[in-house]
């Protein structure tokens, strides 16, 4: 085997981001490359057999785009790879000089840019259409000209030729459930998990849909993330009073809350880039064996109703919501099936360890069609 030296880069991202470092950076390492993550962080480090770079934390994302992104590219210069490995849209120019360099250049396509800007309430409403057609020329061009894509879903993969398909499933090793308690035992708990909790990831619908419970329900709905803006609590939503906010989580965290938890929500509304996405908390309810309420997209139903793991709805009715999960209370037999069913499909199909596989092969050809490329062994 070849042994590479791989830079990851990314100017968004935190260093123990799950699918850049833990997934990513971490199989490639234990498959025996040498591997560097350049990222915005207080200091250089090493975790795990990986090299932290650390690059200054932007204080704004103007700052970002601009100093984060040059900082990013001249450490990317020092770090002297052979492959870099770029994980934001924002980090393309910097493919290109690196190409220039005679790099080796993997873009990891994590989102549907171009249908994502068509959302971002930031852009003015009447600018988004042109940047997203600007978006999708220039990932275009990077398609072409980078020696690796890699795509996070099968319907970003169809914008680059060639791609290859490495989804965002959960790490088997963090299947293992702590301690958690039998299921017909369990308080009648609903959890939303999320780096950001938003209205487009139905917030609203799933406080109203707390609110719309029977009167004598004891259901709680467990917000664990942080609302993307903090003035959303104190909109007058029937529900709140049976909503608690847990605040960030770190992976420990997670599988703690997931091990005592009878539900898992996942209703983002129908947005281009929610439609045909692979929401990696959907298959962390399934691996934990906690039935699922998720939106009624056709690629989500394949997951749920496909494998008889949850109950699907339209993520804008909070009166259905909130039936799936009085639903679920109400058979507990059926509920913890489901969860079992859930859990077997992420052990057998849903996980990180096939797609790592994938990923090798990426690496694999980059080596094979570079005889010279940064030889570490």
């Amino acid at each position: 085997m070849v042994r590479l030296k791989i830079a990851h880069l990314t100017s968004v991202h935190q260093h123990h981001d799950t699918r850049i470092f833990h997934k990513e950076c971490k199989s490639l390492q234990q498959a025996g490359h040498e591997v560097v993550l350049i990222v915005p962080h207080e200091g250089d480090e090493q975790a795990d057999g990986i090299a932290i770079c650390a690059v200054p934390v932007p204080r704004s994302r103007l700052e970002r785009i601009g100093r984060t992104v040059w900082q990013v590219y001249r450490a990317a210069l020092q770090a002297d790879a052979g492959v870099y490995h770029l994980h934001d849209p924002e980090l393309i120019p910097v493919g290109f000089l690196l190409k220039a360099s005679g790099k080796k250049v993997v873009y990891d396509v994590h989102e549907d840019l171009p249908r994502q800007i068509l959302a971002k309430e930031w852009i003015p409403a009447w600018l988004r259409r042109g940047v997203s057609v600007l978006a999708e020329a220039v990932e275009g061009l990077a398609g072409k000209r980078f020696d690796g894509i890699v795509a996070a879903t099968p319907t970003i993969a169809r914008r680059f030729p060639g791609a290859a398909v490495v989804k965002n499933y959960p790490l088997l090793q963090e299947l293992t459930r702590s301690s958690p308690l039998p299921y017909g035992q369990r308080p009648p708990l609903v959890s939303y998990i999320a780096a950001g909790i938003t209205l487009q990831r139905g917030l609203r619908e799933m406080v109203e849909a707390m609110g719309r419970m029977p009167g004598d329900s004891q259901a709680r709905l467990i917000l664990a993330g942080k609302l993307s803006n903090p003035a959303l609590r104190h909109e007058p939503w029937n529900g709140w009073e049976r909503v608690e906010e847990a605040g960030f989580l770190d992976r420990s965290g997670v599988q703690r809350l997931l091990s005592r938890t009878r539900i898992g929500l996942v209703v983002h509304h129908p947005l281009p880039n929610y439609v045909d996405s692979i929401p990696v908390k959907l298959f962390e309810y399934m691996g934990a064996g906690v039935p699922v309420i998720a939106s009624r997209f056709p690629l989500w139903k394949e997951y749920v109703e496909g494998n008889r793991c949850g109950i699907c709805v339209n993520p804008r009715d909070a009166t259905e919501i909130a039936g799936a999960i009085q639903w679920l209370l109400e058979h507990p037999a059926e509920a913890e099936q489901m969860g079992e069913n859930g859990r077997r499909a992420v052990l057998a199909k849903y996980n990180w360890e096939r797609e790592a596989v994938k990923l090798l092969n990426v690496y694999a050809s980059i080596s094979g069609a570079n005889g010279n490329g940064q030889n570490h062994t």
